[in-house]
């Protein structure tokens, strides 16, 4: 029976441990030192490394761990990260040494030029990096909004008991600024109290499902009319062509506190 393990990093990173009590495999290790305390603590051994994109807080352990565990490495095979023994695209399908488990790679650039996602069809998981969190999605750093709006309507697509298992823990600013968007969505509401409890206890707010984020994730919400309205009414958008919608969309979000 494959688990996962959540390992808090930095200041709000999640990384994950897919495991089977023996042998795991880290998705986006940004820091060495909590995951060789977590596989220590659990008596895991490193299996394989996963990467969904280059930047600091998911590659930064990397070297660090393979210094200990001489494993393969799959990441993006559209990205710089030169510790990659595997790389991937859309399309790919990885069993992944030590643990077995069967995954899909899809592309999802947007966040970066060159992200993938990691879809575990048998289990229902999804390892999406930075693209899509609970409640919200990542900046636009190297992408466009086409890009981006098309890589989370691929996400959207899977089935709606697909647990997402994202890098960040934004969820309760990601939701504030959703219900500025749909003040009506009585989901939304409701999905606040449950997060902001699951916070209040010290618990993770991670993972969401699919089909949670397609209720009240305005990223996936993004070409219902009363989204484009409310754009329109703050002041944000003056065109309803739905790329222009999530364009404006993302654009407030930056700004907002």
């Amino acid at each position: 029976m494959l688990k996962i393990l959540t390992v808090p990093a930095f200041q709000d990173n999640y990384l994950w441990l897919i495991h089977d009590g023996v042998h795991a495999a880290v998705v986006d290790p940004g820091d060495a030192v909590p995951i060789l305390s977590a596989l220590a603590e659990n008596r895991l051994a490193l299996a394989a490394i996963l990467l969904t994109h280059h930047h600091a807080d998911h590659v930064g352990g990397v070297p660090a761990l393979l210094q200990r565990f001489p494993v393969p490495v799959f990441g993006p095979r559209g990205e710089n990260i030169p510790q990659i023994t595997h790389p991937l695209g859309e399309g790919n399908r990885v069993t992944v040494p030590g643990i077995g488990v069967q995954l899909s790679v899809l592309d999802v650039p947007g966040h970066t030029s060159g992200h993938i996602a990691y879809h575990a069809r048998e289990q229902d998981w999804l390892f999406c990096g930075d693209t899509l969190f609970a409640g919200g999605c990542g900046r636009l750093f190297e992408g466009t909004p086409d890009q981006m709006a098309e890589s989370l309507e691929k996400l959207a697509g899977l089935p709606e008991q697909t647990q997402i298992f994202c890098a960040h823990e934004y969820t309760l600013a990601n939701l504030r600024f959703a219900n500025e968007v749909e003040p009506d969505n009585m989901a939304l509401k409701a999905r606040i109290e449950r997060e902001q409890a699951k916070r209040d206890r010290g618990e993770p707010t991670v993972p969401s499902t699919v089909g949670i984020e397609k209720e009240t994730n305005p990223f996936l919400r993004f070409r219902e009319q009363h989204i484009a309205d409310r754009l329109i009414a703050a002041g944000h958008l003056s065109s309803r062509e739905p790329i222009a919608v999530f364009a404006a969309l993302r654009g407030w979000k930056n700004s907002y506190r």
